[in-house]
């Protein structure tokens, strides 16, 4: 599992630099984005890496790791969001936008290391296209969660949800990079 913890950290920071960069480029106009709209843009980008993974013909040259670090992001910027509320106006700083990113997916990678140990890493196992596949599915649950006005009766909450679609995409992310490195 230390192999998986690095691999982890190595997409983290790849995702964390585009957040950085972004957040210099535009600052944080993301803050003003309510819950539906950040699972919306997910949305779009689970869309388009499954229809990459169906179609033959591809007409935008973006890939769908791309797609999935913008999942990574906009997962991140949702879970802050949920802590810290949607505001009118950006008002956050680089560094401290880069902080919250930073605790977030501190949490993050906690869960996936404990449910790592106790299902045995089966994601290994697994197809990219079932990670997009429940990817997906984690949306289409926010979304109808959504749709409760946040209530659930026995299901996990929006948060869990958006941790779930951080690890999958992480995971998918790793596959993809695996891949590239078997072709080498």
């Amino acid at each position: 599992m230390a192999d998986t913890s690095q691999q982890y950290n190595t997409i983290i920071e790849q995702c964390r630099t585009l957040f950085i960069n972004k957040m210099k480029d535009y600052g944080s106009a993301w803050r003003i984005l309510r819950l539906p709209s950040l699972t919306d843009q997910i949305f779009i980008k689970a869309q388009r890496i499954r229809g990459l993974q169906q179609n033959k013909e591809q007409r935008i040259a973006e890939d769908a790791g791309s797609e999935f670090i913008g999942i990574i992001n906009y997962s991140v910027m949702a879970l802050v969001q949920l802590e810290k509320g949607v505001v009118e106006q950006p008002d956050l700083s680089v560094e401290d936008a880069t902080q919250l990113y930073d605790e977030k997916v501190a949490i993050t990678k906690q869960l996936m290391l404990d449910k790592n140990h106790d299902y045995g890493e089966a994601w290994r196992d697994m197809r990219v296209s079932s990670l997009t596949d429940l990817i997906l599915q984690k949306l289409l649950r926010v979304k109808q969660i959504e749709d409760n006005k946040g209530k659930t009766i026995v299901s996990e909450g929006i948060d869990a949800n958006y941790q779930d679609m951080i690890n999958y995409a992480v995971f998918a992310l790793i596959h993809l990079n695996s891949e590239l490195e078997e072709k080498k």
